[in-house]
């Protein structure tokens, strides 16, 4: 929360499981759709909060298996653990604030005798996708975490101008009870989320059932409700041809790194114009620093990615930005630091990437001047030759 000097202009609360990862997508098709909206438009001034049943171990291994964003807020094991950035620090005031009344061996003791089990404890019931039962302090769960949050923002004086809380399952119904946020169920939402809103939320225009699946339906929710840009990147099939002339540092690198997965994929034509193009982009004396630490000049890496190109195509290859985060150095100068991933199948690869980049005198765009990567601990490529950019 500390990275925003002022109140998030968006701030998405999402649950993970059939919500925000489509465990029906092998190419995660819609989540990397999402993640380059987010990096290119959102991101440098907006919150991203996942709101999982999942407990932080599970969390992990969910986050070691998909392409998911780090999030600036996790809210675990329905509402009842929050943890702040990729470090995770607890938040310790949370725990204490819903404990009061709760007794955990009573809870184990009484729900051993299920079915027959009749709450007389200060505790609530969550029923959600048809098999799952938790039982939980009554002061905690999802809607409870995101009221508490929202509570520290407000006397913190940021709190966000518009909040989109999005969901699938019983257990996410909560959130869609706080008031003045915006709401979306997702397409493939089970039937008890569905019955919840008929019952208790019908009548509210705030809350839509989308038309399409996981994180498709929250972008399709960005637009129903005017919350900012809604179309991805990676919905744009030539850049070249598009007319929203979007002029960001954040944009730029989620652009480019785009299209390098492209060319490798053989997604784009093969063209000496849109090399001449590209190479223009990149400043003829620039240096790159391979995460290996060997450095060379930029339009050497150019003219390798040239001869590379459909050498991913038919594999399921992904390229995706993380924590992409700008800053101006100069009149004309800007530094961009991200974590760039690449996934060839279940091998993933990542490096911290820095970028120095300058504005074109005479057009609108940038000119990438440098380039330095260091692979991230446990991350990094065996081969060090299958890392170009």
């Amino acid at each position: 929360m500390d990275r925003l000097n002022g109140p998030p202009r968006l701030m998405i609360v999402s649950d993970l499981d059939f919500t925000m990862v489509d465990h029906e997508d092998p190419q995660n098709l819609s989540l990397i759709r999402f993640n380059a909206l987010w990096e290119a438009y959102y991101r440098h001034d907006s919150l991203l909060v996942y709101s999982t049943g999942r407990s932080p171990t599970i969390y992990r291994q969910l986050r070691n298996e998909k392409p998911l964003l780090t999030p600036d807020i996790t809210i675990m094991s329905v509402g009842t653990e929050i943890a702040y950035g990729e470090s995770m620090l607890p938040d310790y005031g949370w725990e204490q604030c819903f404990k009061l009344n709760w007794d955990r061996d009573v809870v184990t003791q009484e729900t051993s005798k299920f079915p027959q089990l009749v709450p007389q404890l200060d505790v609530k019931i969550i029923y959600s996708n048809g098999t799952a039962l938790d039982v939980l302090p009554k002061g905690a769960g999802k809607g409870q975490a995101l009221a508490y949050l929202l509570k520290k923002f407000k006397a913190n004086g940021r709190i966000p101008l518009n909040s989109l809380v999005c969901g699938d399952s019983g257990n996410d119904a909560e959130l869609f009870t706080i008031p003045e946020v915006y709401g979306v169920m997702v397409s493939n939402a089970q039937e008890e989320l569905l019955q919840w809103h008929a019952e208790n939320a019908k009548n509210n225009p705030n809350i839509i059932h989308s038309t399409e699946r996981c994180a498709s339906g929250i972008i399709q929710a960005i637009g129903k409700f005017s919350l900012g840009p809604n179309v991805s990147p990676r919905d744009i099939r030539d850049f070249r041809k598009c007319r929203v002339n979007i002029f960001s540092p954040g944009h730029e690198v989620v652009k480019f790194y785009l299209f390098y997965e492209r060319w490798r994929r053989a997604e784009v034509e093969k063209s000496d114009q849109l090399m001449e193009n590209l190479k223009s982009s990149f400043y003829s004396l620039g240096t790159f620093v391979h995460p290996s630490g060997t450095e060379q000049p930029m339009n050497k890496c150019i003219d390798m990615m040239e001869s590379l190109y459909g050498d991913k195509q038919g594999k399921q290859y992904c390229v995706w930005l993380d924590r992409v985060s700008t800053a101006q150095i100069g009149s004309d100068a800007w530094l961009v630091k991200f974590d760039k991933w690449e996934s060839t199948g279940e091998n993933r690869l990542c490096c911290l990437t820095t970028v120095l980049l300058t504005t074109k005198q005479v057009e609108e765009g940038f000119t990438w001047m440098h380039i330095h990567q260091t692979w991230l601990d446990g991350l990094e490529a065996k081969d060090q030759t299958v890392w170009l950019l």
